[in-house]
């Protein structure tokens, strides 16, 4: 297991999908290829394959231990799910709960779920199908922590026409609306949510109405848990690039220049969702934009 010590904080990177290539027409459609050509000296082979003309990605959540709570950060794709928009993830079957195994957890220990964004490839082990045709709560003990304008935008009773449309079939119904009627979900709305006195979760909405982020604070220790704020390394260099993904590509902008100023300001370790190898980094100013200052070193 890959693991970091952030002050009094302990983070593991808990992988359900190792790194894949997925084509880079369709996950970045509108930036120009001359800006990975620009890059790709630093960006291949482990964030960029120029010979298959794709972008890698993978799917990984973070297992965070703090203050005594056993803490996760998004739950990854899930098992069993009828995603016939979203082939990759259509009745898949992995070993993610092994994994979790793997880093000394099982699912009633588990404390606090934090989805930075409702979407399917971060809530779907929220849930699991049980014996009876059912899905129930992955994690009983914990609170879910979801943002409430993702949960009003992706409830399909609220008819909302979404940039996503087909891809986000039954993802409410399977990974977020069960664990809703346990009463395990905390649907929040301010400027931020305290976790603990270490974790803070704050709005950085584009992405989806609610994407946010996690910040940590532990000592002379900072951090940023980005959810899908990035994509791609290149949009550290790049900020105003956007992937097919984002609901709403202004704010989405402003959101990912917002945090990527405030890491570079606080010398906060970087961590989006999908990054592959070092995953994590710490992000210095260059003018208008931004560059890698240092991968993190996992132990």
């Amino acid at each position: 297991m890959d693991t970091l010590t952030l002050g009094n904080v302990e983070i593991t990177r808990v992988v359900e999908l190792a790194a894949r290539g997925r084509a880079r027409d369709y996950v970045f459609p509108d930036v120009p290829v001359e800006h990975w050509r620009a890059h790709e000296s630093w960006l291949a082979p482990t964030f960029l394959d120029p010979v298959a003309d794709e972008v890698r990605v993978m799917i990984q959540t973070w297992l965070i231990r703090s203050e005594g709570g056993t803490i996760l950060i998004d739950t990854g794709i899930g098992n069993d799910r009828e995603r016939p928009a979203m082939p990759a993830f259509h009745h898949l079957s992995t070993h993610y709960l092994e994994e979790l195994a793997a880093a000394g957890v099982r699912p009633p220990d588990v404390d606090t779920v934090i989805c930075t964004h409702v979407h399917g490839d971060h809530v779907g082990w929220n849930t699991r199908l049980t014996d009876d045709g059912a899905w129930r709560p992955t994690f009983p003990n914990a609170r879910y922590v979801i943002p409430r304008a993702d949960f009003d935008y992706w409830n399909p009773a609220n008819g909302h026409r979404t940039r996503s449309g087909p891809r986000m079939a039954n993802v409410f119904e399977d990974s977020v609306a069960p664990v809703h009627q346990a009463g395990q979900t905390v649907l929040w709305e301010d400027d931020h949510y305290d976790v603990d006195s270490q974790l803070r979760i704050e709005p950085a909405p584009g992405h989806t109405p609610g994407s946010c982020v996690v910040w940590l604070r532990s000592g002379t220790d900072r951090a940023v848990f980005a959810g899908d704020l990035l994509h791609s390394p290149l949009q550290i260099v790049e900020p105003d690039d956007c992937p097919s993904f984002d609901e709403d590509e202004p704010r989405a902008r402003n959101s990912r220049r917002r945090v990527l100023g405030e890491a570079a300001d606080r010398g906060a370790l970087l961590l989006p969702a999908h990054l592959p190898g070092p995953s994590a980094a710490e992000v210095r100013r260059v003018g208008d934009r931004f560059a890698v200052k240092e991968w993190a070193a996992w132990r």
